[in-house]
């Protein structure tokens, strides 16, 4: 699926920062399997940058491949106006966060910060030194002499950030660094690393498939699917106004309700679709006869006395409100009710507002 952007959507060349990394025309395949085809991107000097897609979809691929891990199969990758696609991963001024932390467990949490300093032309005076420093910006000086057996995820975690900026990288590559960590420990874990990158001034890519951890740390995402680019733009502005299907189901889980546009009316589109005939603002570029789809993310729907007409599948409590699931014509929706939940098998009506809808941009074959 071919991703069509908002002409009301930030361009890369109107981001703050100048660019810190390009890539232009990125490809890699592994024998016949192509697992990037051909994208181009930029990182923001001193942003934090997330490349967010499901397992398969490219990003780390691509994550390796800015890292030095992995050969690049076709086009440039290109950081402070330095072609980088050809020079050693020892030699990048770019450092990475594993997913397993990969500590060294024989040595002390000094010992692993200081590792890489050993093998650099850093005064022995000073390695000492600039370990604990690292140690003191991630709060774990005062564990400086423990072994990481001794220490709780988190405590690991805060290591290896601190053995990946004590050599002060131009680039920091994150894979997947808070996967091993309980639900509370990653809340608390994605504030640290906002907060980090905001101190250091640093450029961070971190690679997840968490949307909710996209969101909470990223000024910029890039959604993969399909070793593609699907759109990249604000987090804000993805959500709101996504390009495709994809983006719009993958993006929040809205419901994507296929159809056809009637005509366009300025910013909005007429889409008919199985569950009637709406105006609502949509993708630029979409013109008559395009197939697309109506997204509805679950709290822009409403229960009504009136609008459109379905039936209650399930109910399933959350803590603080309930999700409905709604079938009207073939098509399940969501719905976001606070308290009393109508019985399953009810029926209900479904309202929308028109304007806080959107339509994305779909493919012959989702109809």
């Amino acid at each position: 699926m071919t991703a069509l952007h908002n002409s009301t959507q930030t361009k890369e060349s109107d981001r703050q920062g100048r660019p810190l990394l390009e890539a232009k025309g990125l490809f890699k395949s592994y024998g016949k399997v192509e697992a990037v085809s051909g994208v181009d991107f930029s990182l923001a000097e001193n942003s934090y940058v997330t490349l967010l897609g499901p397992s398969g979809c490219g990003k780390t691929s691509i994550l390796r491949m800015i890292g030095g891990f992995e050969d690049v199969t076709s086009g440039a990758l290109v950081l402070d106006n330095v072609r980088m696609d050809h020079i050693p991963a020892a030699k990048r001024p770019i450092n990475t966060v594993f997913q397993n932390y990969a500590l060294f467990p024989h040595l002390s949490v000094a010992e692993n910060v200081a590792f890489g300093l050993s093998y650099q032309n850093v005064p022995k005076s000073e390695i000492s030194k600039r370990a604990l420093d690292a140690l003191k910006t991630v709060r774990m000086d005062a564990l400086a002499d423990r072994r990481p057996r001794q220490l709780s995820g988190g405590q690991q975690q805060r290591v290896a950030l601190a053995r990946a900026i004590v050599n002060a990288p131009r680039l920091l590559l994150l894979d997947e660094p808070l996967s091993a960590l309980d639900r509370r420990m990653r809340k608390d874990m994605q504030i640290e690393l906002k907060e980090l990158q905001r101190r250091l001034g640093m450029t961070f890519l971190h690679v997840t498939h968490d949307q909710e951890e996209a969101f909470a740390l990223s000024d910029w995402i890039i959604v993969m699917h399909d070793g593609r680019i699907e759109q990249q733009g604000r987090p804000e502005e993805i959500y709101a106004c996504p390009s495709t299907a994809y983006v719009a189901d993958f993006i929040g889980g809205a419901t994507c309700v296929f159809g056809e546009v009637v005509e366009r009316e300025g910013d909005k589109v007429v889409i008919d679709t199985p569950i009637g005939r709406h105006l609502v603002p949509g993708v630029s570029t979409l013109s008559t006869g395009a197939p697309a789809a109506l997204c509805l993310r679950p709290e822009q729907l409403t229960l009504a006395k009136a609008g459109i007409a379905a039936h209650v599948k399930s109910c399933v409590f959350r803590g603080s409100d309930w999700i409905i699931e709604c079938e009207a014509a073939d098509q399940v929706m969501q719905v976001v009710v606070g308290v009393n939940p109508p019985a399953q098998g009810a029926l209900v009506h479904v309202h929308f507002d028109p304007d806080r809808a959107w339509v994305a941009a779909a493919s012959r074959g989702d109809l």
